[in-house]
């Protein structure tokens, strides 16, 4: 067994044991080929529940900070970030955004399966924001389906401004897959916003959330 299998396989044994979770549609993950998981965002620890109970592996963005902190809570940070599959970057430099886009981009042209955030940080009132485009780009580019995840309750696994976890139920629902047409990475920019509104709206069906029109704004210690 490998790290990223071991790492993966413990942590959905602790998520099962501590927050008893309900998954419903684990069918609709493709079973091979790349695939774009796109969810709301509600934790800190959203990617890694995603990454655990998926059935395939899922390649999500975490910020840089955690691949680079010192001593041994550095080490053992960095080790299971880069044990469950995360990807470095640096949030808030729009250039380090793309070159990230990019590193997704090549992770599909393998077959592997990425994750994003539409919404680009936590909800920290439990509404679901306006989504960004990247995730457009990617399914437009590509023309890897989309799975759209909501996530129900994940925000009091560890409350915004919190340290620690509390172990709570909550609930992951995976939508049927959502695929547009590959017109590569030369497509305007309002397929890009049509294909990320369907994406949202996907969503929005599966959690319920209260829709806001405009961008979340990421705060200081996101």
């Amino acid at each position: 067994m490998g790290v990223y299998d071991l790492t993966r396989s413990t942590t959905r044994g602790l998520i099962a044991g501590l927050c008893r979770p309900t998954v419903e549609g684990l069918g609709n993950v493709p079973k091979d080929g790349p695939f774009i998981v796109a969810s709301n965002h509600l934790s800190f620890l959203d990617s890694v529940l995603v990454q655990a109970l998926m059935p395939r592996p899922v390649a999500f963005f975490a910020k840089a900070e955690y691949f680079t902190g010192r001593g041994v809570k550095g080490a053992l940070m960095k080790s299971f970030f880069e044990g469950v599959g995360s990807i470095p970057v640096e949030r808030g430099q729009q250039a380090a955004s793309v070159q990230a886009l990019r590193t997704l981009l090549d992770l599909l042209e393998q077959g592997d399966g990425v994750g994003i955030y539409p919404e680009g940080t936590r909800s920290r009132d439990g509404r679901l924001y306006r989504g960004r485009t990247g995730v457009g780009w990617l399914a437009l580019t590509t023309g890897a389906p989309v799975v759209p995840v909501g996530l129900l309750g994940t925000e009091a696994l560890q409350p915004a401004g919190k340290k620690g976890v509390r172990p709570q139920h909550f609930t992951m629902r995976i939508g049927e897959p959502l695929v547009f047409a590959m017109t590569g990475p030369g497509h305007p920019l309002p397929a890009r916003r049509s294909a990320t509104d369907a994406i949202m709206d996907s969503i929005a069906a599966l959690t319920g959330q209260e829709r806001v029109p405009h961008y979340n704004q990421t705060h200081a210690t996101e």
